[in-house]
C-alpha cells in the first residue's frame, strides 16, 4: 500500500484548514484529488485537500497553519501548483496541494522594462501584454501556449531563445515570497552594506541571509568550482550565483528560481524585459548524417544565431501522422496555411528522411538584415559542405513560412501525451545537457542505449547549447517496459556525466532527478544543498521528496500504474 493511501490520524484536514482563518476555497472531491494527483510526469501522487488561496494573505495563513500543526501532523505540507504542466513530478505531493491558477492571475503592470505579474498567469496571457510596450520576457519554453509564470520560475525554464538570453534566473528583478515562518517578504540582489544591516537582524529573515551568506563565504571556492560546465543547468540549488565576491552583491533570487518551491511560496515576480526584434527569419537544414555535426554546429554558432533548435525524424513522423490534431490547434486559416507551405518540404523528403531537422533563426530590425545573416550562413555551409547534395536547405526570411517548423517542434511532446494509443509518455531522460562540441560523439551513443532498451523516443531540442528533449513512449502498465527504466535512465545519465553535462537544463529536479544530485555534484555539494533547504525550511513545510530531499525508492514507487 502506497502511503498516500493510508489514513492520516488527524481530525478532518479540511476543517482544520477553515478553522485558522484560511479565506479562499478548498476541495477534497474525489474527482478534484484524482486531477491534482498527477502532472505531465510519469507519477502519481494523491493529496488530501486542494486549496485555492485568494491573496497572500491567505498563503501566510497556510504556512503558519501548516508550521503550528507540524509536530502533531508530521506529514502535513505545502506543494505550489500552477499549470500542472510539470514533467518530474514537483507539482504533486500527499499533503495540500496550493492551485495559484484561480486567484493569482493578476498582471499588475507592464512597462518597456519590466512587468509585474502574480504566478498564476499563464505566459500566453502575458506575452501579449509585454509586445504591446515591444518588449518580451524571453526565457519561456516550448511549452508556451500552456505553462505559466509561477512554472517558470519553479524550474528556471529556458527555451528557443536561451542560446541568445539565458534562463529565467537571468531575468528576475524581485520576488515576493511567503517563508517557512509565514512572512510574506521581497527578495531582490543587495550589495554587502545592505546584506550587513538584514544580517544583523535577530529574526528568521537575518538568520537566513546570515546563514547562506556563511555557507556561501566559506565554501566560496569549491561552490564556484562546482559550477555546471555547460550553458544551462537546472538541478539542485543555483548556489553558486548567490554570492560574488567581486560585486559585492548578494541575490537570493537566484536561490528561489529554480528551487521548485522547495524553499517558501512565491506569491509575485518583478521581470525585466528586453526589447522584441520586429523581424525573424529562418534557416532549415535537413541532415541525413550525424557525422556532419561535428563541423556544422560551429560553424553556425560563429553567426551568433537568436535560436538554434531541433527535432528527429521521430518528431517528424509524429507530425505527419497525427497532421488533423493540427485542425483543431491552429484553427482552419493556419492550418490550410500549414499544410500548403509543407508541400515543398514533402517533395524534400522524397530524397529520403533527415535524421535531423535543425532551425536556425536570426532576429533583426529589419527584413532586409534577417535575410542578409540568413544567405550569409547558408552561403558558408555551401562551401564548407563535402556532400552538400546529401542536406538540404530551406531558407526563410519571413516568420509566417516558418511557422510549419515552430509547430512541430512545440506541439511535439502535446502529440506525444494525447495520439499514441497504448503508449504514454515517459518524461524520464527528458532534459539533459552536453555542451555541442561533444554532440558528434555523444547522439550515436544515445541512440544505441534508446534501441538498446527498445524505446521509442522523439529527440528535439536546442542544438545551440546542447540541451535534449527525449520523450519515451511506453506502456508501463507492463512489468518488463516498467524494469527498464531504472537500467535505461542509468547508462543514459552515466552518459551524459561522462561528458561533464547536466541531467537538466530546464525541467529540474523532481520526482525523477533529485536522486541524482549526488552522483552529478558530489557528496560535498549535495550537503549543502541540504542545508539551503534547512535553512529556509527546517521543518519541511514546502514540496517534500524534492531536491535534495528526493529519494529514488519513494519516486519510483509512486510511478503510475494506470494512464
Amino acid at each position: 500500500m502506497k502511503p498516500e493511501e493510508t489514513k492520516m490520524a488527524t481530525p478532518d484536514l479540511k476543517r482544520l484548514v477553515i478553522d485558522s482563518g484560511f479565506r479562499g476555497e478548498l476541495d477534497d472531491s474525489p474527482v478534484t484529488i484524482e486531477a491534482y494527483s498527477h502532472d505531465a510526469s510519469l507519477f502519481e501522487i494523491k493529496p488530501k485537500l486542494v486549496v485555492f488561496p485568494r491573496d497572500s494573505n491567505d498563503i501566510e495563513t497556510l504556512v503558519k497553519f501548516i508550521a503550528a500543526n507540524k509536530k502533531t501532523i508530521p506529514s502535513l505540507s505545502l506543494t505550489a501548483r500552477s499549470a500542472g504542466t510539470d514533467m518530474v513530478g514537483g507539482a504533486i505531493n500527499d499533503s495540500i496541494i496550493v492551485d495559484f491558477r484561480k486567484h493569482f492571475t493578476e498582471i499588475e503592470m507592464v512597462t518597456r522594462t519590466y512587468a509585474v505579474a502574480q504566478p498564476g498567469v499563464l505566459y500566453r496571457d502575458f506575452e501579449p501584454r509585454t509586445l504591446q510596450h515591444g518588449v518580451l520576457m524571453p526565457t519561456f519554453p516550448a511549452s508556451r501556449d500552456l505553462a505559466s509564470i509561477g512554472g517558470m520560475i519553479a524550474n528556471n525554464s529556458g527555451g528557443e531563445k536561451s542560446l541568445e538570453f539565458g534562463k529565467t534566473k537571468d531575468f528576475v528583478n524581485e520576488l515576493k515570497v511567503v517563508f517557512s515562518d509565514g512572512i510574506e517578504r521581497s527578495v531582490k540582489p543587495i550589495h554587502k552594506t545592505e546584506l550587513d544591516k538584514i544580517m544583523a537582524k535577530d529574526d528568521f529573515e537575518g538568520r537566513v541571509y546570515r546563514r547562506v551568506y556563511e555557507l556561501c563565504e566559506n565554501n566560496y571556492d569549491s561552490i564556484k568550482s562546482a559550477t555546471p560546465k555547460v550553458s544551462k543547468n537546472s538541478m539542485g540549488y543555483n548556489l553558486w550565483d548567490v554570492w560574488d565576491r567581486e560585486s559585492g552583491i548578494f541575490d537570493l533570487t537566484k536561490l528561489i528560481v529554480g528551487s521548485e518551491g522547495t524553499l517558501g511560496l512565491v506569491t509575485d515576480i518583478n521581470f525585466r524585459l528586453v526589447p522584441a526584434k520586429t523581424h525573424s527569419g529562418l534557416l532549415v537544414l535537413f541532415l541525413r548524417d550525424l557525422d556532419d555535426l561535428g563541423e556544422l554546429i560551429p560553424l553556425v554558432l560563429a553567426h551568433h544565431p537568436a535560436t538554434f533548435e531541433s527535432f528527429d525524424d521521430q518528431t517528424l513522423w509524429l507530425s505527419i501522422r497525427f497532421m488533423p490534431s493540427f485542425l483543431r490547434l491552429l484553427g482552419v486559416k493556419r492550418f490550410v496555411h500549414l499544410i500548403i507551405s509543407l508541400i515543398p518540404d514533402g517533395l524534400q523528403l522524397l530524397r529520403g528522411i533527415p535524421k535531423l531537422i535543425l532551425m536556425v533563426e536570426f532576429n533583426g530590425d529589419n527584413e532586409e538584415e534577417v535575410r542578409n545573416r540568413i544567405k550569409a550562413l547558408h552561403s558558408e555551409l555551401k562551401k564548407q559542405k563535402a556532400r552538400y547534395e546529401i542536406n538540404g536547405f530551406e531558407e526563410d526570411a519571413t516568420e509566417g513560412k516558418s511557422e510549419k517548423f515552430w509547430v512541430m517542434r512545440r506541439q511535439s511532446f502535446n502529440l506525444l501525451r494525447s495520439k499514441v494509443k497504448d503508449k504514454h509518455t515517459a518524461p524520464f531522460i527528458d532534459d539533459l545537457v552536453v555542451s555541442p562540441e561533444y554532440l558528434v560523439d555523444f547522439l550515436p551513443k544515445l541512440r544505441k542505449i534508446i534501441v538498446k532498451y527498445h524505446l521509442f523516443a522523439t529527440i528535439a531540442g536546442h542544438m545551440g547549447d546542447g540541451n535534449f528533449h527525449i520523450i519515451p513512449l511506453m506502456k508501463l502498465e507492463n512489468k518488463s517496459e516498467r524494469d527498464t527504466l531504472v537500467p535505461a535512465m542509468k547508462e543514459v545519465n552515466d552518459l551524459v556525466l561522462s561528458y561533464h553535462g547536466s541531467l537538466s537544463g530546464e525541467h529540474n529536479d523532481g520526482l525523477v532527478r533529485g536522486p541524482w544530485l549526488e552522483q552529478q555534484f558530489g557528496p560535498d555539494i549535495l550537503r549543502m544543498f541540504k542545508e539551503i533547504k534547512f535553512i529556509f525550511d527546517p521543518d519541511n513545510i514546502f514540496n517534500p521528496h524534492k531536491k535534495s530531499d528526493a529519494d529514488w525508492d519513494y519516486s519510483f514507487a509512486h510511478i503510475r500504474e494506470h494512464f
